[in-house]
């Protein structure tokens, strides 16, 4: 969990056209939902929430969001935001409040360390088919990340979602057989097995001319024509 505070203001106007005038002067319209309670829109700028979500490192981290100068603040997360596709700049947040002893339901990240035995001398292909994963739990023990390792995997080895290290507390939704990471034969390591130990690898590929081939040319136009 973290221990940042983020401090958002009320939004009295809403709208298309409203929200576009907040943009352009730096905030980011948003509304905070959830625990039981009614769903308010709010504002915060933009700066803020960069800067918090740099440093956190995780859209899944848990910190106080205080009203304005009401000082009242709850415990939220982010569960949705959105990014402008041309502008890069965020659009819209989605605050949920959370209860420190409720459970709750996020995705997480999966990240890679490592080079695999079967890519680095074997000539495999890594395939990274998974790239998160859904989990259960308390908010203060939310993972920032899953990482994991795969140096010694050899072509035909794979990792599933049963074998990430779950931390204390932490329970997989996601469907346990689900494959997070294989090598593979690369397709040109198939096609020389395939071609025999007695064909070149560069028979492979078709020879492409250096030259392009001459069909036909015309008559220089200096060229004289014969006599008559």
């Amino acid at each position: 969990m973290s221990d940042k505070t983020v401090v958002v203001q009320p939004r009295e106007e809403t709208g298309k056209k409203a929200n576009g005038r907040l943009r352009k002067s730096g905030s980011v319209p948003a509304v905070v939902y959830g625990a039981g309670r009614e769903a308010v829109a709010i504002k915060v700028e933009e700066r803020v929430m960069r800067d918090f979500l740099r440093e956190t490192g995780s859209e899944n981290s848990v910190f106080l969001l205080k009203l304005g100068e009401s000082g009242k603040s709850r415990h939220a997360m982010i569960r949705d935001l959105q990014i402008d596709p041309i502008a890069r700049q965020i659009s819209h947040i989605d605050f949920q409040r959370v209860l420190m002893d409720e459970k709750v339901k996020v995705a997480v990240a999966i990240t890679i360390d490592g080079v695999p035995e079967g890519v680095k001398n074997q000539g495999g292909v890594m395939d990274f088919v998974t790239r998160e994963v859904d989990i259960e739990s308390l908010p203060g023990n939310i993972p920032v990340e899953f990482v994991i390792n795969v140096d010694e995997l050899e072509v035909g080895d794979h990792i599933e979602a049963k074998d990430l290290e779950l931390p204390e507390g932490v329970a997989l939704m996601t469907d346990e057989g689900r494959v997070l990471v294989s090598i593979s034969h690369s397709k040109v390591a198939d096609d020389v097995e395939e071609a025999g130990e007695g064909e070149e690898v560069e028979s492979l590929i078709e020879d492409v001319p250096t030259e392009p081939e001459v069909i036909g040319r015309a008559k220089d136009d200096d060229e004289d024509e014969d006599d008559d």
